[in-house]
């Protein structure tokens, strides 16, 4: 299980440091040290990801960072989690199993998608069927996908603020189209809390990959 904030030791706090100033000489042989040396869990590296990825995205928000700093982010944490996953997949060696289906996407806006990565694979390997329809997604996109895939479940990942909007905008399209008692609606990203799903009418927020999990879990009857 991951370490909470407080217990993280030094080069795990310059590991959040160096990927947030996008310093990225030094991080990506940190965190690979980390998973292949150290052994450090994979999912707690991930988490330090994620941490650099909330100042990531304050600094955009408050015009510090623009867009290539977000795809440069992106791109880091990618060949981290390129690293991460195998890992991750062979300590916990998979489900074949297909408990049911689950359309994740990036609303419109946003172009975070590690995140949503880390959810989308930590499905996939405990037995769920997922296909992820990438960053931006307008909601005819999502509509038209879930029409198509007939999915049990919708995840929305969004890590900026305005995402949030996007995300009510989504889902009261879901209702308009009539296609909203089919399925039920997780969001996630950086800045989810109880406030934004009452917000944007969604079933209920997961703030890790862990959370995500459990959620699909329960709403297909799935035992742990």
């Amino acid at each position: 299980m991951a370490k909470p904030t407080e217990e993280w030791t030094d080069e795990e706090r310059q590991l959040v440091e160096w990927l947030a100033d996008m310093n990225e000489d030094d991080a990506l042989p940190l965190a690979h040290r980390f998973l292949l040396e150290d052994k450090v869990d994979p999912m707690h590296v991930l988490d330090l990801c994620r941490a650099a990825m909330d100042i990531v995205g304050k600094r955009f928000e408050e015009g510090e960072y623009f867009l290539p700093e977000l795809v440069l982010a992106g791109e880091m944490l990618d060949t981290i989690g390129a690293v991460a996953k195998p890992l991750i997949k062979a300590a916990g060696g998979g489900a074949a199993q297909t408990h049911g289906r689950v359309l994740i996407g990036t609303v419109h806006g946003d172009l975070h998608d590690i995140g949503k990565n880390i959810v989308t694979f930590m499905l996939d390997i405990n037995g769920f069927e997922v296909k992820d329809i990438g960053v931006d997604v307008p909601v005819s996109k999502f509509i038209e996908e879930i029409q198509a895939f007939q999915p049990t479940v919708v995840g929305l990942s969004g890590f900026l603020t305005l995402a949030f909007d996007s995300m009510k905008e989504t889902i009261a399209a879901f209702d308009a189209a009539g296609i909203r008692p089919g399925f039920k609606v997780m969001i996630g990203g950086g800045q989810i809390d109880e406030t934004v799903r009452a917000y944007t009418g969604a079933d209920a927020f997961g703030v890790n990959a862990v959370e995500a999990v459990g959620l699909c879990r329960d709403w297909m009857g799935v035992a742990a």
